[in-house]
């Protein structure tokens, strides 16, 4: 690898992990949000009103409009990043504490390396797949361990909620994927600015149609919770993500994601008082060193 090539990697990386540290705080304001907000309205009402400064900055620096190949796979990104995982994860977050759900998702940097394959032609190596493979094993027995706790003191619903989170995070990934390759002809915060706007009129109607009514009167701490999850999580957090990806590669730089499941143990302990014992910070340590690992792996790249 060329000091160039190299730089430019290290600069994905910084992006990648300003990104990861806005996303890690997704789940405990989500968590705070949905304990006195519709979760539909939570889930998808955040693209809607994130859509209001996604579409103010297209027109103020008069983006020309993608191409129709484009549009299309921004309509696909849209399902994966606007669609499922705010939708599935808001409604998880009904029924898992949010520390549980950091350390589920933690497996997020192996499926959006799957992802990077499938639609980037990234190549990466075996011992790559190897990390990540081994990093998957430990968040799947930390489910199993955690799902036994949950049936032992009668919280049946956690096992669901692990199910919407393996939901959440193949949306996830696909949807990085295809805004990581975008953002490398479009720019990151067009790909994600375009999204919302295209998505806007759809995810207005299903709120209309299947959130329940709005309580105008919920604390400030749930109001501002969704104005993070809305213009932080939803809008600015792709910025430096997709930007990321695209200098430094979804398969490299999706391994910043290793670092989100502290982000959001920390952020659950101090904004939600949740409890972290010795089995989420055992795995989340765990699956960092295997992720770790495999950043040090080499992955080719399509230039």
């Amino acid at each position: 690898m060329t000091a160039t090539a190299s730089q430019t990697q290290r600069r994905g990386l910084i992006f990648g992990l300003i990104g990861v540290t806005i996303f890690g705080l997704t789940l405990p304001a989500t968590r705070i949000a949905v304990g006195e907000l519709d979760p539909v309205f939570v889930g998808l009402g955040r693209a809607v009103a994130a859509s209001i400064p996604a579409a103010l900055a297209l027109l103020l620096s008069r983006s020309p409009l993608p191409s129709r190949a484009q549009f299309i796979r921004i309509a696909i990104m849209s399902l994966g990043v606007v669609l499922g995982f705010p939708l599935l994860s808001a409604i998880a977050m009904v029924h898992a504490p949010a520390s549980h759900g950091g350390v589920v998702l933690a497996i997020l940097p192996l499926a959006t390396a799957m992802a990077g394959t499938l639609i980037a032609a990234e190549r990466p190596s075996i011992g790559f797949w190897l990390s990540g493979i081994a990093g998957a094993i430990a968040v799947a027995s930390y489910a199993v361990l955690a799902a036994g706790n949950a049936r032992a003191s009668g919280a049946g619903a956690l096992q669901w909620a692990d199910l919407l989170l393996v939901g959440a995070v193949v949306s996830a990934a696909l949807g990085y994927a295809i805004g990581g390759d975008l953002s490398r002809s479009l720019g990151g915060w067009q790909v994600i600015s375009w999204g919302l706007v295209i998505s806007a009129p759809m995810m207005a109607a299903i709120v209309a149609l299947l959130a329940g009514p709005i309580n105008w009167h919920a604390t400030p701490e749930a109001w501002s919770s969704f104005a993070y999850v809305s213009l932080f999580s939803q809008f600015l957090g792709f910025f430096f993500w997709n930007k990321g990806l695209a200098l430094g590669g979804i398969a490299k730089v999706g391994q910043a994601q290793l670092l989100q499941p502290f982000v959001t143990l920390g952020a659950s302990a101090i904004l939600l008082s949740e409890t972290i014992g010795t089995l989420e910070v055992g795995f989340a340590a765990l699956v960092v060193a295997l992720v770790a690992i495999g950043w040090r792996m080499r992955v080719a790249r399509k230039q």
